[in-house]
């Protein structure tokens, strides 16, 4: 099967936080051994690009953001002999993207890939030191994760997913970035058990998914913790059994009045801001595990009540996405059985050219469950 591919794409580049994205006519990319390239069906916003769009966090520019993708696949390069990938495949592709070589990627860690780390999230690049993006006069473009906010992408194969042909492809987008995340949260983070209470403070597009999975893992009590009344609502819809308006309520008092005076098992935190951590920590009994997801802006601190840490012996998981290779193919498999409700997650459609208008939003606290940048649209 082959496919004509265009010599050039539209992209979102950032050159400038104080000009935020701007899409531009660069050099379509093209797949080394292991990769594979797609065309762009979806791109979901989120936080952690707002970090970068804001100038929070370091990150060389020129720079393609956008870090959860759906597409087709459109060539595969050498090294894929192994993978089952093809031309014509549908697939989703996740932001965290092990190279597969490394001692963590040997111990099936593909949440701390030391070249993920030290090349893509620093540099911008891709492993072999190099990256897939040019302009159109070859200055060098970094790419955070894929650097999906563009027709094209070249992602490893360690990152893709095959999707069913009867799944949404728009909102597919959020599987390889919100959902992955949020099934790493609750089966690599805190390992849930069925039967736990569980609460999870800031509801958008992770936090959304989190509700979900620890639902299908059987948790028993999920408390949604939110500022905004309409997320809380949309939260219930997705199987929290309680709610809690942090502006409006103690959330201590109001989790420990819900759980009979014990806290939850576990709060996951999804938003990477101080106030959000101490909310989860509140809500924690004795021997419970606070699971941090949220990503803060640069180097950010939370403070932690050292003696009740120590004398009611509670945990601090952190959680940084998953395990791709194996949870990927999972978080897809749920979501095709509807236990994993992907496509009411996502409220609002972008073209390509309102990409930066969606993040303004977003950062505005005015996204419910997660934006896509739609490239039919």
């Amino acid at each position: 099967m082959s496919v004509q591919i265009p010599a050039t794409m539209r992209a979102a580049v950032l050159r400038d936080p104080a000009l935020g994205l701007q899409v531009e006519e660069i050099k379509t990319p093209h797949p080394r051994d292991g990769e594979v390239l797609v065309k762009v069906t979806a791109c979901g916003l989120c936080h952690s690009d707002l970090h970068v769009i804001g100038g929070k966090i370091a990150f060389p520019m020129p720079a393609v953001l956008g870090h959860e993708v759906t597409g087709e696949i459109v060539e595969v390069g050498p090294g894929n002999q192994h993978t089952g990938l093809s031309v014509g495949q549908h697939v989703a592709g996740a932001f965290l993207m092990p190279c597969g070589q490394c001692d963590y990627c040997a111990q099936g860690r593909d949440d701390l890939c030391a070249p993920f780390f030290d090349l893509n999230r620093i540099k911008g690049q891709l492993y072999d030191g190099e990256t897939r993006l040019f302009a159109l006069d070859d200055e060098p473009i970094a790419m955070y994760s894929m650097g999906a906010l563009a027709e094209y992408c070249v992602i490893p194969a360690t990152s893709v997913a095959v999707l069913e042909d009867s799944m949404d492809m728009v909102s597919g987008a959020i599987l390889g970035c919100a959902a992955l995340t949020g099934y790493g949260a609750v089966r690599r983070g805190a390992d849930l058990r069925y039967g736990e209470s569980v609460a999870v403070v800031a509801t958008g597009g992770i936090g959304s998914n989190i509700i979900q999975v620890a639902k299908a893992f059987g948790a028993e009590k999920i408390i949604a913790i939110d500022v905004a009344d309409d997320k809380l609502e949309a939260a219930k819809a997705l199987g929290a059994t309680d709610v809690v308006n942090s502006l409006k309520q103690n959330v201590r008092e109001a989790v420990f009045e819900i759980t009979d005076g014990r806290g939850v098992d576990v709060a996951f935190e999804a938003l990477g801001r101080p106030e959000t951590w101490a909310s989860a920590l509140d809500a924690l009994r004795d021997g419970g595990r606070m699971v941090p997801i949220g990503l803060g802006a640069g180097v950010q601190t939370a403070a932690v009540e050292i003696n009740r840490t120590v004398r009611r012996s509670q945990s601090i998981l952190g959680s940084y996405g998953a395990r791709t290779r194996q949870d990927l193919p999972v978080v897809v498999k749920m979501a095709s059985e509807g236990k994993i409700d992907y496509q009411h997650i996502v409220t609002r459609r972008f073209p390509l050219e309102e990409a930066g208008k969606g993040y303004e939003l977003l950062a505005q606290g005015k996204i419910q469950g997660r934006a896509v940048v739609d490239m039919s649209l």
